[in-house]
Order: structure tokens, then sequence, then C-alpha cells
């Protein structure tokens, strides 16, 4: 079975060679009429240039014929002008005598012909010369001198040869049928490694990447539409250009106005995911805890401190609770986050539209706020910890930090222990360590309220902590009250 690949490559094959055949001999008579057009006009770009020199006259002409004599009209005029009675310009403004006026100019040669050798004479502007038989008998012109006038006729470039000769030999057209499928094959497997890059791309992309980028090209398309139809009169290949130019620029800027606002869109906020940012948000349970005051104290807590709106609101809330041990609690959060903001920088409140749908708890706008910005989520609570850990958001849990802080107890250690109450078994009894760890006292029931010294036999690790057992060594080692019973 042909894949794909095979497929695309002979299609390209197949129409690389339509194309070539098709149109390879009109590209090549193009190139050739170039090329021999930039040669004929390289040759005829100076061509033989022949200065020649021209009298400008007005002629002002006295037509004769049988029953009027050109030549008296003429003389009178003539008379009339030189003796100012009269000028030129009023005899062919009035039209005296008949009199038709015209501007002609005359070379050197004409000046060989009889009639006309006065002319040669005239060297002043304004000067008249009287001329008979001009052209046909009974007619007779005055001449009035104006200029000389200077031409530089150029003689016609020759014409260059159209079309290349053998742009459509068999053997030409078999050469390029040839050249024509190895492009397109070449285009072809270009072709199918770009298509399946782009694939590799496409599948890459969030679901919400994808829509933005459809609907920015299709906003582009749009918004580009008016400006094609107002260049399209610029010529096919100016428009096309347009075309593709606009239709890019704007689909690029669609695409990227969409991502800048990708937090407020239904199809992309679950996908946000900012790049670690150094942020702590702080849960409610953390600031009613209290203990992250002392721990920002003691410098551990890099980064910059950040409250939601809503945990303020929700501490507000409790503070103002009718249960009195829950407004207790509001209130020493409250409490604690008026002592962070006077010693450290605590921001509340500037990017909670990461984390804009109130319809949603607070827990999960805290994931979402967190997910969105790259912050650590700081709180100490398991079921909020655990749903963060699924949306890889990373949780700071101060009491997995006191677990990890507290000593570490080897079986075989001694431990001095105030049994405080008897145990869950019989004869147990039950003390506590500094940092809060229980120690179970096997025969301990007898020493409630006494110091004794125990003996580490175990240590057992639970998702509440540690917890210890030991056991008297003798009754010789029993303190009471802080003092060994005499003997």
């Amino acid at each position: 079975m042909v894949n794909l690949r095979t497929s695309v490559i002979v299609i390209f094959a197949i129409a690389g060679m339509a194309l070539a055949v098709i149109g390879m001999p009109s590209l090549l008579d193009y190139i050739f009429d170039t090329v021999q057009s930039a040669s004929y006009s390289s040759r005829s770009a100076q061509p033989n240039v022949v200065k020649l020199e021209k009298t400008s006259f007005r002629k002002v002409v006295f037509a004769g014929g049988p029953d009027r004599d050109g030549s008296k009209d003429a003389s009178q005029v003539l008379a009339d002008v030189l003796s100012k009675k009269t000028t030129i310009d009023s005899v062919c403004k009035e039209h005296l005598n008949g009199a038709q006026c015209e501007d002609t100019l005359l070379s050197d040669n004409a000046f060989q012909r009889p009639e006309l050798k006065e002319l040669g004479k005239l060297k002043v502007p304004g000067e008249l010369a009287l001329v008979r038989n001009d052209p046909r008998p009974g007619q007779a012109s005055i001449y009035e001198f104006k200029s000389v006038v200077t031409t530089t006729p150029q003689s016609q470039p020759e014409e260059a040869p159209h079309g290349y000769p053998g742009s459509r030999q068999p053997i030409i057209i078999i050469v390029l049928a040839l050249l024509g499928s190895m492009i397109g094959a070449g285009t072809g497997n270009l072709a199918i490694r770009l298509f399946e890059r782009l694939s590799k791309v496409w599948e890459g992309m969030d679901t919400g990447d994808r829509v933005n980028l459809l609907l920015g090209t299709v906003f582009g398309i749009v918004v580009a539409l008016p400006f094609l139809i107002a260049l399209g009169n610029l010529g096919p290949t100016i428009a096309t250009f347009a075309t593709i130019g606009l239709t890019l620029g704007f689909s690029a800027i669609s695409v990227y106005a969409l991502n800048s606002v990708a937090e407020v869109l239904p199809w992309k906020r679950d996908e946000i995911r900012g790049r670690p940012s150094g942020i702590k948000v702080l849960d409610t349970n953390v600031l009613i805890d209290g203990r992250i005051y002392d721990l920002a104290r003691t410098g551990f807590l890099e980064g910059e401190l950040y409250v939601p709106k809503f945990v303020l609101q929700e501490l507000q809330h409790i503070a103002d609770s009718a249960e009195a041990l829950r407004r207790q609690r509001g209130r020493r959060g409250l409490e604690v986050l008026k002592h962070l903001r006077a010693e450290y920088s605590v921001e509340i409140g500037s990017r909670d539209r990461y984390a804009a749908d109130p319809r949603e708890d607070v827990d999960s706008r805290l994931v979402r706020l967190a997910k969105a910005i790259g912050a650590d989520l700081v709180s100490n609570d398991y079921n909020l910890n655990r749903v963060a850990s699924l949306q890889e958001v990373r949780v700071l849990n101060i009491n997995d930090l006191a677990l990890s802080l507290r000593p570490n107890v080897l079986p075989g250690e001694t431990l001095d222990i105030a049994v405080l109450r008897e145990g869950s078994q019989f004869g147990q009894g039950v003390g506590y360590l500094e940092d809060g760890t229980m120690v179970v006292v096997e025969n301990g029931r007898s020493h409630i309220g006494e110091e004794v010294t125990v003996t580490v036999t175990q240590v057992i690790q639970t998702e509440r902590g540690k917890m210890v057992f030991g056991a008297l060594p003798n009754d010789d080692n029993r303190k009471t009250n802080g003092h060994r019973p005499s003997k």
C-alpha cells in the first residue's frame, strides 16, 4: 500500500512536470526578450545625433485668385506696416485684406529656393520680407523673422527579436519536464516534512491554544478584508502580497491579543501555568495558625508574600462569627496578617484576576491562582495539599516543616520524661517531649505524675508524626518530683 509521503511526492512531481512544460518555455522567452532588449537598448542608447538649425517665422498669407491679386494685398499691407500705420499683430487679428497667419519653420535648404532667398537675409526679430507666388500663382506672403531654433532629431532604435528560438524544441521540453519533476518531488518531500512538524506542534498544543489560534486567524481575515477590497485595484502582484501580509499581520495581532487575556477566557483558565515566581500565597488556616509570622522572622521564608482578597474576606467572615472560639480564631488571623504587613512586604488582591470566578470555593481559587502566577501555596490543610499536588502546584505545609525539624530519637537512647496520663493499653503511661512528640512508657501507669528515665525501644512514623515507645530499665531509675527516691 502506498503511504501518504509517497503519494504527496508523486503528486508534486507530476505538478512540477506540468508546470515546467507549460510555463518554462514562456519564461525562457521572457528572459531571452529581456536580455535582447537590454542589449539592443544599450546598442542604441547613444544614437547619431545631428543638430539642425531652423528659422522660425510668422507667415501672413494673402491668397490670390481669378478675381483677387494676393501680391497687391501683401504689398499694400507691408507698406502700411513699414510706415507704422498698422502692425502684423493687428493684421493677423483683423484679417486685413483676407490675411491668414501661421507659424512656420524653414531649414537652410529652403532658403535655396529663388522665391525664398530674401528670407535668408533676415536676422533681427521683427524684420519683414515679401514672397510672391508662395506657393501658387497669385498668392503672396509676408514673413516676419522670429528666431533661430536648434533641433536634435534621433533615429528610431532597432527593434529586438521576440522569443527564444529553441524554447519549444522536443529535447528542450524533455529536459524541462525532467527538471520540473525533480523540483516538484523535492518540494513535495519538504512539504510533507513541514506538515509532519506542524502536526506534532499542533498535537502538542493545549486545547485553549488551538482555539486561540483558530479564532485569531479567522478574526485576522475578517479585519483584513476591508483593506484587501480597498487595495484590489493596485494590480495582481501588489494585491497578492498585500493580501498575504495583511492577513498574517492581523492574525498574529489577534492571536497575541487572545493570549494576553487568556486568564479570562473560559477555554484557557484551566490550562494557565505561570513560570516559577517565588511568590508565596497564604491560605486562611496558615494565618489563623500564626506560625507563619515566626517563620518569616527567621528569614527562611523567601519571596513575596501574597494574600488574596477572598482569603481576607474569609478571615473577616470568621472573625464576625457568632461562635466565640471561631470568632477568636478569625481575629487572631487578622492580627497575624497585621503584624506581617507591618514588617514585611505583603501584597493583597492585586493578582486575583487569575482566579476571578467567585462561584468556586476558596480552595479551588487558591490552586488556580497559584498555578497561574507560578507561586507556592502555603497551607496546613491536608485536603488542599493533595488537590494542589495533583495539579502540580507546590505546597509548603508548616506542619510538615515542624515535623521535619523534630529531633531524631533512636532506639537505645535514654529520655527523661514526665508521665502525665495512662495509655490506651494496660499498664502504659504517656508523656511528651518538648516538641510535642508522644512517648508511650511500658509499665508507666504506676508512675503517673512522676519524672522517669526511659530507654527508647521503638520509633514509629505515622501521618500525624512520630510515636516513641520506651521502657523503664528498673525501678532504681525512677524519679519522683524531680528527685530520686531515697533507698
